[in-house]
């Protein structure tokens, strides 16, 4: 969820009503700048014209058990994010997105999510605030748990719009805006290796030798500002490797979607530049955490694209029992896409670095920053203050005064602040009027609210 003012909008702009629950649906992915698999998303309504505000993503508890509490506290947390920043909602939609499994159908779960449903609405109802729409996409359908009227939501529910047949996928494409794919395909790019397990062996074979060498040294003190400028240094020579192979251009359908594979693709062809024992290197060096605060002043001009590309692969490469080793390159990663205004793909490296270590403190700032609306403007000006104090990331030592005095700086930062609207193109924000069967949204082609995830 993000705090901003209201923006300002030239009596020109561009908007787009939403007046059905189809169209509400076929929004969403838009909103979310990817399409939501398995997830509970919560959308804020504001004034009388029910204009979109902040949105809250969580994965659907598999326990039937968990449902009334999380419903209590996701409702919390969106009201709450929204009174801190100075706007109490006036209404909710929400969207429980999951496909079937081992042969159910879609409507099957919508069925079993149909408690899910009513114990989101009742939790808001507790809040005084009404629910006026809650939509279960599943299977290449959606269904209204609001919505008595068989006419316009039968029971064996309607089929999503085709991709780019909308009148909001048409206001996107104009807009320049792009939708990922699901966020179970955004997560795989960041997961460890599948699939060769003769490949992943190798890979976990160096990171026990990349450890058993530098370890010590790191825990040693005496040899640690060596291994973090050396760590630095060998990212360095990987990015430049990177940079100087460019990523493939991906291929995009009508809706904007990118086309399955294709990131895969760019991925695969990264994999291969960087050997077994590099990588491993690098992994280990960045778990010393002033080393990794070093390198997060990678983060923006010509060295942001191959900074991100790096990180996601190291992730990758994070197998077998060294699996909590990819926070520290998930947390970078979505560092810097945060920071180059890629705030889908910011979301899900975050959102996986605190699955993997909830404590995991710069993990935790980022989000936090996030997650309140702080312009990332602001933490690039501590990074470019840190690195003018301690010079160049590959070539100094590191410095703990200076380190720390960043960790503070960030902190402060990020409590103190003042909300700023950031400038990078996202998703339009609607508004939605409250009335049966579904909400009626107006989005704004330009400077609307932005969506962040809340949640775990």
């Amino acid at each position: 969820m993000n705090k901003h003012s209201e923006p300002t909008r030239p009596a020109d702009e561009q908007q787009v009503t939403l007046r059905s629950p189809a169209e509400l649906a076929d929004a969403l992915p838009f909103l979310m700048g990817f399409h939501p698999s398995d997830s509970v998303v919560l959308v804020a309504l504001h004034g009388d014209e029910g204009r979109f505000g902040g949105r809250l993503r969580l994965g659907i508890p598999r326990s039937p058990r968990e449902w009334a509490p999380v419903s209590e506290q996701l409702a919390a947390c969106l009201v709450e994010g929204s009174e801190r920043r100075g706007s109490r909602p006036d209404g909710i939609v929400a969207f429980l997105c999951q496909d079937p499994e081992n042969g159910a159908t879609g409507r099957g779960v919508r069925d079993r999510l149909q408690p899910l449903a009513q114990l989101i609405r009742t939790g808001f109802g507790s809040l005084d605030i009404p629910v006026h729409e809650v939509l279960c996409i599943s299977d290449g359908r959606f269904w209204s748990y609001c919505c008595p009227d068989t006419r316009c939501c039968p029971p064996e529910g309607t089929p999503l719009a085709l991709p780019g047949t909308s009148v909001m996928a048409a206001a996107s494409a104009y807009a320049g805006i792009q939708v990922r794919g699901s966020l179970r395909e955004m997560e795989a790019r960041l997961e460890p290796w599948r699939g060769s397990a003769e490949r992943a062996a190798k890979q976990e074979q160096a990171l026990d030798e990349a450890a058993g060498a530098l370890v010590p040294r790191i825990l040693g003190g005496g040899s640690r500002e060596q291994v973090g400028a050396s760590t630095l240094s060998a990212a360095r020579d990987l990015m430049d490797r990177l940079a100087q192979t460019p990523p493939a251009s991906a291929r995009r359908g009508a809706s904007g979607r990118v086309r399955e594979g294709d990131d895969g693709g760019t991925d695969i062809a990264d994999d291969r530049l960087i050997a077994d024992d590099e990588a491993a290197a690098v992994i280990i060096g960045l778990q010393d955490r002033e080393t990794r605060d070093r390198a997060a002043q990678w983060m923006e001009g010509p060295d942001a694209e191959p900074a991100l590309r790096l990180w996601r692969a190291l992730a990758r490469r994070c197998v077998g029992s060294y699996a909590e080793h990819a926070v520290a390159p998930l947390t970078l990663a979505g560092w810097v896409a945060w920071s180059a205004g890629d705030e889908p793909a910011a979301r899900v490296a975050l959102g996986l670095a605190l699955r993997l270590d909830p404590t995991y403190t710069f993990a935790q700032l980022l989000h936090q920053a996030f997650n309140e609306g702080l312009d990332p403007e602001t933490l690039r000006r501590c990074m470019r203050g840190e690195r003018v104090a301690t010079g160049s990331p590959r070539h100094r030592p590191v410095r703990r005064s200076a380190t720390k005095q960043a960790k503070k700086s960030i902190k402060r930062v990020v409590k103190k602040a003042t909300i700023k609207k950031a400038t990078p193109r996202t998703v339009p924000s609607p508004r939605s009027r409250p009335g049966p069967p579904a909400a009626r949204a107006r989005t704004a082609s330009r400077g609307g609210r932005r969506a962040t995830e809340g949640g775990k």
